[in-house]
């Protein structure tokens, strides 16, 4: 039944899940540094409490970096970004790891 239904279809060709200009490595590099300021912050403070939330947020932040790098990973790149940036692979290994 579904072969007759998409028998007549056209394929489409696109190298992301969505419309060019939609998935932006910023937002990943704003939580990235939203860690690196939580850590910041954590040195600097003598408050356990304090400390406890910076750890926390620094986690969370964390999390974010990870899913935005892995977004960009699974529905962004091709094999001419790999291509042209042939150190890729690595630095995303690194970033999600």
């Amino acid at each position: 039944m579904l072969h007759r239904l998409f028998a007549n279809a056209t394929p489409a060709h696109a190298h992301c899940d969505l419309y060019c200009g939609v998935y932006d490595p910023a937002q990943a590099k704003i939580e990235a540094l939203s860690c690196l300021k939580s850590l910041e912050k954590y040195h600097d403070s003598d408050d356990d409490h304090f400390k406890a939330r910076a750890v926390i947020i620094k986690e969370e932040r964390a999390e974010l970096v990870k899913h935005h790098l892995m977004v960009l990973w699974a529905d962004f790149f091709t094999k001419d970004h790999f291509d042209q940036f042939p150190n890729l692979h690595q630095l995303f290994w690194e970033g999600v790891h």
